[in-house]
């Protein structure tokens, strides 16, 4: 008789499991370059901290998606929702919008003109938070339940694989056309968001492959409804059947998903001009993220999705929770060390670890609050919650290490986590509705 856990594995060869891989990373590579990237090249380009850190706001549209998530979940796309489905004519939209504004920023400079490099960054965040939108409903209707764990730890994989590509990816491409390191130019990375935009590709080609769900919720006319109708049902109803559902316990809901992923999110605004300050190059930074990076981010999603199947949701989201909160204090230790290549390798390798199990497990919980008649707009509702207070805060981290330095800004950032323990604790003793 096979091993439970190699039963376990063969799940990751479900079609639709393995194509949320190529959908994970096409979801993964607009976030760090309008976010974690962009610090970099800003800061290489003598843009303030303080500026830096206000221009991660840009982060806030996937805050809101929530606001036109109900159009995305309802409103059918002249043409491509007749030829592709619902969910893969927003996903393909998006994804082109995507390459488009990246090949926007692409042609930008910073030092040049500011404001044209955040519209092309905001431009880029609006189109993925819609193509998180999309895809997110994508995902909790193709499988069933018991492989939401499955899709969530493979689409973490790809995700935190096109994050590595983005950073890591993105510096080295930059670095390897930088004729100096010791001052500012702007075509290495023009060269680079250019190979960004075309990756995109990887996300064009998967959407156009893959099968829309078979089990998708009914698309409502609006013509049969009524407008007025249309919009209560689009609108109002995903969130007022969420309420009904869950009543007072909602709010705890609520308050942990708008808590749980806060120590990374605050700290990652600020994680790449701290490299930068340290002394590290584009290409070590890429270096090491590239290889321990990678590997550590594969094996903590799939850790993830493997756990959440074996130990359940909520264990497995109190473990990520406090191993992304001790992480960060890793990054206490590397200030102290300065540039040493070996405590950046540690750092990161248990950073993107615990950040790929914290993840797996977070998105399946989502999931598994969702209605599948509101897949698309509840969905959105709780990933707007997730990054609305963090994105806010972490606007202010720049004037934060200005004021107290990197040591006590990362110490906070691991404090902040604590409260996370208590939510997820109370959390798990709440009976699920009937």
């Amino acid at each position: 008789m096979p091993h439970p856990w190699l039963t376990a594995l063969k799940v990751y060869t479900h079609p639709r499991v393995v194509g949320m891989l190529f959908l994970g990373f096409s979801a993964g590579l607009p976030l760090l370059l309008v976010l974690g990237t962009l610090s970099f090249w800003l800061s290489e380009a003598g843009i303030a901290r303080a500026t830096i850190g206000h221009l991660s706001w840009v982060g806030l549209a996937y805050g809101f998606k929530f606001l036109w998530s109900p159009l995305v979940d309802r409103l059918p796309l002249p043409l491509l929702t007749r030829t592709l489905g619902k969910r893969r004519a927003w996903l393909l939209l998006s994804q082109v919008c995507i390459a488009l504004a990246l090949l926007g920023m692409a042609n930008t400079d910073p030092v040049l003109n500011l404001t044209h490099t955040v519209f092309f960054a905001l431009a880029v965040a609006f189109a993925s938070a819609t193509q998180d939108i999309a895809l997110d409903a994508y995902r909790i209707e193709a499988v069933e339940t018991e492989k939401q764990g499955a899709m969530a730890a493979t689409y973490q994989a790809g995700y935190r694989l096109a994050m590595i590509t983005a950073g890591a990816g993105a510096l080295w491409i930059a670095a390897s056309v930088d004729p100096s390191e010791a001052s500012y130019d702007f075509r290495p990375w023009q060269v680079a968001y250019t190979v960004m935009a075309a990756l995109m590709a990887v996300g064009i080609l998967t959407t156009l492959i893959i099968r829309e769900p078979a089990h998708a919720a009914p698309l409502p006319r609006i013509a049969e409804q009524g407008f007025g109708a249309w919009l209560a049902t689009s609108f109002v109803q995903p969130f007022v059947e969420f309420f009904a559902r869950f009543k007072w316990q909602a709010l705890t809901i609520l308050a942990l998903i708008a808590v749980y992923r806060i120590s990374d999110v605050v700290m990652g605004v600020m994680s790449n001009p701290f490299y930068q300050e340290m002394g590290f190059t584009k290409d070590e930074v890429a270096t090491v993220s590239k290889v321990y990076g990678v590997i550590m981010t594969i094996a903590g999603a799939a850790a993830g999705g493997l756990l959440v199947m074996r130990m359940g949701v909520m264990r497995t989201l109190f473990l990520g929770a406090v191993l992304s909160a001790a992480t960060n204090l890793l990054f206490v230790w590397l200030a102290g060390r300065g540039h040493d290549v070996s405590a950046l390798m540690v750092t990161v390798s248990a950073d993107n670890l615990s950040a790929g199990i914290a993840s797996s497990a977070f998105v399946a919980y989502l999931s598994s609050l969702v209605n599948q008649a509101y897949s698309a707009t509840q969905y959105a509702l709780f990933t707007s919650v997730m990054l609305l207070l963090p994105k806010f805060i972490a606007g202010f981290s720049g004037e934060f290490v200005d004021a107290w330095g990197w040591a006590n800004f990362f110490t906070g950032t691991a404090l902040i986590g604590v409260p996370v323990l208590v939510l997820v604790w109370l959390v798990g003793r709440q009976q699920p509705p009937g």
